[in-house]
């Protein structure tokens, strides 16, 4: 078993920056892919970011140019680095991580960005 546990949410004002990391723990082989994923009230949850083995990173297109996803191996850890917010990126933010046995997921963390 897997566990993830997300940290550094929080509220923050329009052009503001947050931090975003996921640190994992338990059964770790290795994981082909972690990545943020979001859920705004009455939407569907969204990939956000992902970054896949060999280091490739996948995008929405709502945070090009804006968030950058990175991944520290030796410490099984995931960040999302989240400048220029705006109002629309308020959300609850997931980690998730694939590995051989499964896909997992964090508790979430909430992103508030005011106006």
């Amino acid at each position: 078993q897997v566990q993830l546990v997300e940290s550094g949410g929080g509220l923050v004002q329009a052009g503001g920056s947050l931090r975003l990391s996921c640190a994992a723990s338990g059964i770790i082989v290795y994981f082909n892919a972690m990545g943020w994923y979001r859920q705004a009230p009455g939407k569907q949850r969204e990939l956000v970011a992902a970054i896949i083995r060999g280091g490739r990173t996948n995008y929405a297109d709502s945070v090009k140019g804006r968030f950058t996803i990175s991944r520290d191996n030796a410490k099984n850890t995931v960040y999302l680095q989240m400048n220029s917010l705006k109002t629309e990126d308020t959300a609850v933010y997931y980690c998730n991580a694939q590995q051989y046995d499964g896909d997992y997921w964090g508790q979430g963390t909430q992103v508030t960005v005011s106006s």
